[in-house]
């Protein structure tokens, strides 16, 4: 095709987001039906197998695979220097757009040739409007008040509210100063004018230095909410995280020391600065709050507890000794958390089980280790026993207490039931179903809906009735069958019906996963076949406590171990590496790509659960055997294992 005849390039930058990549590129291809275009990969080095995918499933995408993280920036531009399209659209991997999003966007462009660039109504995942999709320029002002919070306080104030022009209509067309990096469609012509992405900007700020660019270079910014698109917003979850706090308001100090005077540029950077040190100082604060609070009232629950039986033991019969209550029962109440910790006790939804075992484990260490005190500080088992009472009865009424007054975030009986809706053809509908009852959530009930201009029997309903059966039904999620249901379909009910309690799931042809969260982090909320037993949070845990149990065990006693083995310093380099959490002591064997690619992600192991196969090179047996080990994990198959092949550790060069 001539380069004269291009319309659009799409360019999606991809980094370890193999599922919502492929549902992106779905989308993509049918917005661009009917317009001379091309599509563009840039792979960022990614290790999750999605070049792989891209090839198989994509043979027409301009694919290339960078062998490092160049940053999106620098991966962008890649793209755009080859790109023959009269307009070039930036489209993050984690969007889903309408069927005639491009045609809107080309017709809007073409109508008004003083457009550089143009950005789109954006929802998340729930359906929600994400006020990026519109933003200001954010001069020093505009970063204060949006730094310190009053964007947030006052978001439709002319004054407080530029960083999100929180006054504009969300449903108006509107000129802006900054598009969304998620969704940039630009003219050719105006880059070729401006420059394309600084590549000073490694991630975050180089979508508000482009735009502006191309207003300072005589064109102007849209938002433009005539069509609108999903953006899944993975960001969302780092942005109390420290990481993100330096390196997303570093890329600020670059853009003011760039474009602002440096009195304003000094002004902002000592802005930026204090909110860098106030930001971080509250993420580490929120992330210690967070994960501590509700075992530091355990532990202190139980702490003063203990104190109040002792001092009502001592008045009924003998006084407790005080090195038993400076010592013993501060390490009796520290056993009992880390034992109900490990048990799982902590893990969201709550399990009664998990409580109740771990409080036993801790009754049994305390038990052993009163064994070996000192007679002095033996008290009494009895109190132990009385004791546990009180712990377990402390567990339970605390957790229901939470389970009544934070439903949903503390929920007891393990994972709460849910009543689906599945959107689609009867074929699709059975696909789903399967999906759903061999993934780890519990169906209450089923409801299925028939697509746009389909009639069918034996339905809840016709989509075009969906709010009232989300109303009538009570349903929890939405399932959308996108072979049967248009993306314009797709968002544009979510808009219309979002709600917190409503969650919303795209299930793609033939895959065996349904995508949709807030954020492409969350990868709870990719269903799969249950074949991920060994990646529960539980499991999890188990593995890496295995790990460590066991290297430090080879470790301890390796004056005597290591004469068994051949390649010593190897042995020894390899169990340093689990150590640090960087291998596995058991991982899956080789298998293909392809293969691999299905499997729950686990780190790589030195040994695997597959030995003395007849065939070393049948790769699809091989492939059958980590699929068992994924989907029937227990922590006993890794110590089986090696206790069978702990002399072959120094086998394997990594």
């Amino acid at each position: 095709m001539n380069a004269e005849k291009l319309k659009l390039s799409v360019v999606i930058v991809n980094y370890n987001v193999e599922y919502f990549l492929e549902q992106c590129l779905n989308a993509a291809f049918k917005a661009m039906d009917g317009i001379s275009g091309e599509i563009f990969v840039v792979d960022n080095n990614s290790i999750d197998h999605s070049v792989e995918m891209v090839k198989e499933k994509f043979p027409q995408v301009h694919l290339i695979a960078n062998k490092e993280n160049t940053g999106f920036s620098k991966a962008n531009n890649q793209a755009m220097r080859i790109a023959k399209g009269a307009y070039i659209l930036l489209l993050n991997p984690d969007t889903v757009v309408e069927e005639d999003t491009f045609a809107k966007c080309i017709s809007f462009m073409d109508a008004n040739p003083d457009a550089g660039g143009l950005g789109v109504r954006m929802i998340d995942g729930k359906g929600n409007f994400l006020p990026e999709s519109k933003r200001g320029l954010p001069t020093p002002s505009v970063a204060f008040y949006k730094i310190f919070g009053l964007s947030k306080i006052f978001p439709r104030s002319k004054r407080f509210g530029r960083y999100h022009l929180g006054y504009l209509d969300e449903f108006e067309t509107n000129e802006i100063e900054v598009l969304s990096g998620a969704y940039m469609f630009m003219r050719k012509t105006a880059l070729d004018k401006v420059g394309l992405l600084d590549e000073a900007f490694f991630m975050y700020g180089e979508d508000i230095d482009l735009s502006y660019r191309i207003v300072k270079g005589g064109y102007k910014n849209f938002y433009f909410p005539e069509t609108q698109i999903i953006h899944y917003k993975g960001e969302s979850t780092k942005k109390s995280s420290i990481n993100y706090v330096f390196v997303f308001y570093r890329a600020m100090i670059i853009f003011a020391q760039k474009h602002f005077s440096n009195k304003h540029a000094r002004t902002f950077s000592f802005l930026i600065n204090l909110a860098i040190y106030f930001r971080a100082g509250l993420a580490i604060l929120h992330r210690f709050i967070k994960k501590s609070t509700l075992p530091v009232f355990d532990f202190t629950a139980i702490l003063l507890s203990l104190y109040g039986m002792a001092f009502l033991w001592g008045k009924e019969a003998h006084p407790f000794p005080k090195e038993v209550l400076r010592i013993d029962l501060p390490i009796y109440a520290f056993l009992w958390c880390i034992s109900v910790y490990i048990s799982g006790g902590y893990d969201r939804p709550i399990k009664i089980f998990n409580l109740m075992k771990g409080v036993i484990t801790g009754t049994a260490l305390i038990l052993i280790l009163y064994a070996l005190l000192p007679k002095e500080l033996q008290f009494s088992r009895l109190f132990i026993l009385v004791g546990t009472i009180g712990i377990a009865g402390h567990y339970l009424i605390s957790r229901f207490i939470l389970h009544i007054a934070f439903k949903g975030r503390f929920d007891l009986g393990g994972i709460r039931k849910k009543t689906f809706a599945i959107i689609g053809s009867q074929e699709e509908r059975k696909r789903v179903e399967k999906i759903l009852k061999s993934s780890v959530h519990k169906i209450q009930a089923l409801h299925y809906i028939s697509p746009e201009g389909v009639s069918e029997d034996n339905v809840s309903g016709s989509v075009h009735q969906l709010d009232q059966i989300v109303y009538i039904h009570g349903i929890d999620e939405v399932i959308f069958c996108a072979r049967d249901n248009s993306a314009e379909t797709i968002i544009r009910w979510m808009s219309k019906i979002a709600s917190d309690e409503l969650e919303f799931k795209i299930a793609q042809p033939d895959s065996l996963h349904l995508i949709g969260s807030n954020s492409i982090d969350t990868s709870g909320d990719l269903y799969f076949f249950q074949i991920d037993k060994i990646s529960s949070p539980a499991n999890k845990r188990n593995k890496r406590l295995f790990d460590l149990a066991a290297t430090t065990t080879l470790l301890l006693t390796l004056p005597i171990n290591i004469w068994w083995v051949k390649n010593k310093k190897q042995f020894v380099w390899n169990l340093l590496t689990v150590l640090f959490g960087k291998r596995s002591l058991v991982g899956y064997s080789s298998s293909t790509i392809a293969e691999q690619r299905k499997l729950p992600k686990i780190n790589v192991g030195i040994l695997s659960p597959v030995s003395n196969l007849s065939d070393p090179n049948d790769m699809q047996l091989r492939y059958k055997l980590n699929l068992l080990y994924a989907k029937d994990y227990t922590v006993w198959k890794d110590f089986n294992r090696v206790l069978q092949d702990w002399r072959k550790i120094g086998d394997y060069d990594l």
